[in-house]
């Protein structure tokens, strides 16, 4: 019986089947790996229930290459990729993800800490604030008079103002 080497794709999109209702993990294998080789090889590396596999054969896409002075141009193709799609049993999973996810819980706890604080700061600024104006008195409001000329225009005479007069 021939080993199979499984390398996960770790992607957002199996990021969001992983942490879905059911768990599907997905793995690039060889080209010549089958369904119940994947099944198997998953099952003993991983000491999981497999419930179902499903097999994607990817074509490779098309890349051009145009020479130097751009006169000649070179087609070619990726490499053929072979992907397999493991949904395991209820209630499984896979350890792949779990940095992630760990480092998602520690940036919610900081954000709740944080929060904490700045309401806990607010909350003494108040009552800070609240002590050192207990009575705040506004201040008295003098009649506005209006402005007179200053003497150069006063000794002149303005005409037509009444101030003057």
């Amino acid at each position: 019986m021939k080993t199979l080497a499984l390398q996960p794709r770790l992607t957002e999109k199996t990021y969001g089947l992983s942490s879905a209702k059911n768990a599907v993990y997905c793995f690039d294998v060889d080209a010549s790996a089958n369904k119940h080789g994947v099944k198997r090889a998953v099952e003993a590396q991983f000491e999981v229930g497999v419930e179902s596999v499903k097999i994607l054969n990817q074509k490779g896409k098309a890349k051009r290459t145009i020479a130097k002075k751009g006169r000649k141009v070179y087609a070619g193709r990726e490499a053929l990729a072979k992907k397999a799609y493991v949904t395991l049993a209820a209630g499984q999973n896979l350890p792949f993800f779990e940095a992630i996810e760990e480092e998602e819980k520690k940036q919610e706890q900081t954000q709740a800490k944080m929060e904490k604080a700045m309401e806990k700061q607010e909350a003494k600024e108040a009552k800070s604030d609240a002590k050192k104006k207990p009575a705040a008195k506004k201040p008295e409001e003098k009649p506005v008079q209006a402005e007179k000329p200053h003497g150069f225009l006063r000794l002149r005479g303005r005409r037509g103002h009444q101030e003057d007069k």
